[in-house]
């Protein structure tokens, strides 16, 4: 296939999608569809050949559907859908970082500017890790601070926060292949156990 009939279909299609949703789920689930898809495309995609700081930026309409799905559900959005773009926005940091790490040649060849190079490296990749994660915690717990979820969603989050945090710091003093693979794992088992528990709460 041709980029131009790939760059057609792709429009014809997500033009069709932003529409479908307006009339199925309401305006606000459509324009947050279009704000996802357009950050995603527009900035973050070019951002990737350019500054490291891109992830922060993807992280964006990385963690937009629980938005739009709270939006298609309810019309509006309400502070427990923040705190669930917060979980998902912060959680999306220590889970690229090991993809990052692991990959880095790669990315390097490809010219994609994912970590910065040279002595900041090391520094970027260890901040970008940990300090998501220490701000990860703060949210989970967030829902019971609201009175929203009780004692057993705060318990069960707590120790999948416990989880994530160690194989978090073991990568950042490591920073080896089999601490990233270990900390990419953690990150893919933390997210939905911690969600399927606050639906629950």
């Amino acid at each position: 296939m041709q980029s131009s009939h790939a760059l057609r279909f792709g429009t014809i299609l997500s033009l069709v999608g932003v529409v479908y949703l307006a009339f199925n789920s309401g305006l606000l689930a459509s324009l947050l569809t279009g704000v996802t898809l357009l950050s995603y495309l527009l900035i973050y995609t070019p951002l990737k050949r350019i500054t490291p700081l891109c992830t922060a930026v993807g992280a964006v309409p990385g963690a937009l559907p629980p938005l739009i799905g709270w939006a298609a559900a309810r019309g509006r959005l309400d502070w427990e859908a923040l705190v669930l773009f917060a979980i998902v926005f912060l959680w999306q940091f220590p889970h690229f970082m090991a993809i990052a790490w692991m990959y880095r040649d790669d990315y390097d060849r490809a010219g994609y500017a994912v970590l910065p190079h040279g002595r900041a490296r090391v520094p970027f990749v260890v901040w970008q890790t940990t300090l998501p994660l220490v701000a990860l915690v703060l949210a989970s717990l967030l829902p019971v601070v609201m009175g929203n979820a009780g004692l057993l969603y705060g318990i069960g989050a707590l120790c999948l926060d416990g989880a994530f945090l160690y194989y978090g710091a073991q990568f950042a003093f490591q920073r080896t292949a089999s601490s990233a693979r270990r900390l990419l794992l953690a990150s893919i088992l933390y997210l939905p156990p911690l969600l399927l528990l606050l639906t629950f709460a």
